[in-house]
């Protein structure tokens, strides 16, 4: 009876603190990698294919990072300063398999964006792959898939 109380409880806990906007409490993240919202980010500076990079997150126990939101992105994007990388690095969506309709490789719901002005723009008619960090602005541009890039992997914590 005690542990579903206590169950019960825990839940109206994640649920209220969700419902605030805050990030629940999760266990640590791995060596290396940084945590935020439950989930653990890290940053592998070898240049790389998408696919090749994806991968590799795989062998990681991760996939090519999605972005869930602007603060999100910006964790992103210190992780990758933080390790002294600079300049463009491979995320997890793609358009792939159909043109013009994005998806997170790890399945997440692709509903928040952050494109350059004019992206993404399909240019030759082969670019299916997103970058971050892209020019002076630090946004989204799709972009070749073998091209060569670091990458950003993640892993959920629970």
């Amino acid at each position: 009876m005690k542990t579903l109380i206590l169950a019960a409880l825990l839940c109206a806990l994640l649920a209220l603190t969700t419902a605030q906007g805050q990030c629940p409490v999760k266990p640590a993240c791995p060596s290396g990698w940084t945590e935020y919202c439950g989930r653990c980010f890290t940053y592998v500076p070898r240049a790389m294919a998408w696919a090749d990079a994806q991968k590799n997150c795989q062998t990681l126990g991760a996939n090519l990072a999605s972005v869930r939101g602007a603060e999100e992105y910006g964790v992103i994007q210190k992780v990758i300063s933080d390790s002294k990388g600079t300049g463009a690095a491979w995320i997890g969506g793609s358009d792939a398999q159909q043109e013009g309709s994005w998806f997170w490789i790890n399945g997440d719901n692709f509903k928040y964006t952050n494109w350059t002005p004019g992206e993404p723009n399909n240019q030759g008619g082969a670019q299916n792959c997103i970058q971050m960090n892209f020019a002076g602005q630090k946004l989204w541009d799709d972009l070749q898939c073998n091209a060569g890039l670091p990458s950003v992997c993640v892993k959920n914590l629970f």
